[in-house]
Parts: C-alpha cells; sequence; structure tokens
C-alpha cells in the first residue's frame, strides 16, 4: 500500500476544506437549489458591459411598441396637408404661445400639448364648422420637434438630448445613448416635472416627481412593466457605480461593479466571483490596496484562510479597493514595488454581476 506522508495528508485536507468553505459561503443554497433562492454570487450571471447593451438593443427592438403619440409644444415644425386642397397645406412653427394660423379660418387654433392626431381632429372639425371643406381629409406630421428634449446623462456610452417625435421608452433612449459604460449603476433615476392642471391657480410651480427603475430588473426579466414611458422633458441619469477588482492568482481576475451604493461586498464574496483561488495562490498572505482621504495608497493585510475558518471576520471592502492574492512570490513583490502594484487593474474586463 501507498503511504502518505502526515504533512501531504494535511496539505490536502487544508485545501479541500478552503475550496468547500469558498463555494458554501458563495452559494449557501448550493445543496438544495431551490428556484425561488436569491441570487448569491456563484449562481449570478456575469457579463461585460459589452454584453449588457447587446441585449440592451434587442429589448429596445423587441419591446418597441409605442405607447402613444408625442405631444406637439411651443416651437414645433409642423405639416399640415389637407387633401385634394393644396391652398390650405402648408408648413407652420407652432408659436410661443401655442397656437398656429391657418388661412381663412377666423380663430388661432391651438396646438400645444395636441397628439397629431387630435390637431387632425381639431382642424377637420374647424374645416366643417366654417363651410370651407365639406369632407376633410387632413393630415399632420411633426417635421421639426423643439419642445420635447429627453436628456440622458451619467453612466452611458454617449451623453445626449434628443426630442422625442413620439413617445419613447426607458430602453430606446438607452439604446440611443449607445448603452451603459462600464461603471454604470443597476439603476436609472427619471426626474419629471409635471405641469399643473387647469384648475391650478396662475404661477403655480411644476412639481417634480422622481422614478427609480431597476436596470437589473428591466435586463434580466424583460417586464414591459420596468421599460417605463419618457417624456419630453425628462431627464435619465445613470449613476455611476464603484468598481472591486480582484486580481492575483484566483481563476477570473476582473473588476466587479457594484450595483448601487447599498451593496456591500466582501473579501470572501469577490473571492467567489474571481472563481476561487489557483492552487499557487497564498491566501494567507492577501493584501488590499486602498487609497485613503488623502489619496495615499494603504495596504491592509487580509488572512483569507482564517477569514474562511472563521477565525477573522471578514473584510468589507470599498469602491476601487484591489483585492490582491499573491503565489509563492508575488508578496514580495509587492512589497517591494509598492504603488506599481496599482497597476495590476491595467486591461482588466469589468464584470457585472446580474440577477
Amino acid at each position: 500500500m501507498l503511504s502518505i506522508s502526515l504533512g501531504v495528508r494535511a496539505r490536502l485536507l487544508f485545501r479541500c476544506a478552503c475550496s468547500l468553505a469558498i463555494l458554501l459561503a458563495a452559494s449557501p443554497t448550493v445543496l438544495s437549489q431551490r428556484k425561488d433562492a436569491p441570487p448569491t454570487p456563484a449562481t449570478q450571471k456575469l457579463e461585460t458591459a459589452e454584453q449588457t447593451n447587446e441585449r440592451i438593443r434587442q429589448l429596445a427592438r423587441a419591446m418597441g411598441a409605442h405607447t402613444g403619440d408625442s405631444q406637439i409644444g411651443s416651437g414645433d415644425l409642423i405639416r399640415i396637408e389637407v387633401f385634394d386642397v393644396p391652398e390650405l397645406s402648408r408648413e407652420l412653427r407652432v408659436g410661443e404661445s401655442g397656437y398656429i394660423s391657418l388661412p381663412l379660418i377666423p380663430v388661432k387654433v391651438k396646438a400645444a400639448s395636441l397628439t397629431m392626431f387630435q390637431l387632425e381632429d381639431k382642424i377637420t372639425e374647424l374645416l366643417q364648422v366654417n363651410g370651407l371643406v365639406s369632407h376633410p381629409q387632413v393630415t399632420v406630421t411633426i417635421k421639426e420637434q423643439r419642445s420635447q428634449p429627453i436628456t440622458i446623462i451619467g453612466a452611458v456610452q454617449k451623453p445626449l438630448v434628443f426630442q422625442a417625435v413620439r413617445r419613447a421608452t426607458l430602453l430606446e433612449v438607452l439604446s440611443e445613448a449607445g448603452g451603459i459604460s462600464n461603471d454604470a449603476g443597476g439603476e436609472a433615476i427619471i426626474t419629471r416635472r409635471l405641469r399643473p392642471g387647469p384648475d391650478a391657480p396662475e404661477g403655480t410651480q411644476p412639481e417634480t416627481q422622481t422614478i427609480v427603475v431597476d436596470l437589473n430588473e428591466l435586463l434580466q426579466s424583460g417586464d414591459p412593466q420596468y421599460n417605463v414611458p419618457v417624456y419630453g422633458g425628462d431627464v435619465i441619469t445613470i449613476p455611476r457605480a464603484g468598481i472591486v477588482y480582484v486580481v492575483g492568482a484566483v481563476n477570473r481576475p476582473g473588476g466587479f461593479v457594484l450595483q448601487n451604493d447599498r451593496e456591500r461586498l466582501t473579501a470572501i464574496k469577490a473571492l467567489a466571483l474571481a472563481g476561487g483561488l489557483l492552487g499557487t495562490a497564498k491566501p494567507r498572505h492577501a493584501v488590499i490596496l486602498r487609497k485613503d482621504s488623502s489619496a495615499s495608497n494603504k495596504e491592509i493585510d487580509v488572512d483569507l484562510n482564517q477569514v474562511l475558518e472563521r477565525k477573522r471576520e471578514d473584510v468589507l471592502l470599498q469602491a476601487s479597493d484591489i483585492l490582491y492574492v499573491p503565489d509563492s512570490t508575488g508578496k514580495r513583490a509587492l512589497r517591494r514595488f509598492g504603488d506599481v502594484a496599482l497597476a495590476l487593474t491595467t486591461g482588466l474586463v469589468l464584470i457585472r454581476a446580474g440577477r
């Protein structure tokens, strides 16, 4: 029989224990795999921003059914065509007061706040009432719109302002902006100014409404209820999130995006997202590289083995932290080069943890 020395046996048992500890820490429900279990780092879907943006484009096309027509506003250029009556067909710019003037119609026509279909019906009625055309066929189109700007800013590829010729949706606007950037958070914040009602006293200031949409729910579920309509005047903000980096002797080094400010990531959870340790890793000599409030580099020693063995509390990571797990020579190199270790994150792919 082959005999195994006590030293070799101890190392084998220790490595198995570490692997099992990482697995259990990353996925408490891994044995049962219940369908209703909450997502964990081991079961979350990991993807790059490019993959997320491709899904945004696909969903925008698939869910592109429009919820209605955009309202006409002051400053818009519209085209009015009356079939078989060319002298009544023309292009007009809506005045600051919201009205337009049409030949042979004795009153000004209020166009602001109406849709194209509503304005068509109104002009049709006026032509009939004034005896100008017995059976008018009126078509209204918006040639140029200045009154319905939708602004999208923050962590997107192309922050922009564009005019909503028709009512748009959140996914359509995200797609127009080229999708999210690498450091985008998991929420979209829509700020909307609500116009006072017709019975409001003169001089009443518009109220501001804030709508927060969970981008993870929108992209993962494809549920149309999260693809909210957006209107002219809306400002869409995609907040930037923090990033935690895991580098060194791990299976999947990378930068992991914190989806929002409330998300807390510990060293062991980050290690699980990075696929666990390589066989050459020295987890007892792991270190967290952090910039303090004075922008100075700070090194925090972390004995991951003791954390896994529950002999030491897990370490809470902060945005921009670098968790570095050295191999047999990595720790000495880190101590020797100090600031150079911060360059370890250069060229890393940023990973988003989906649900």
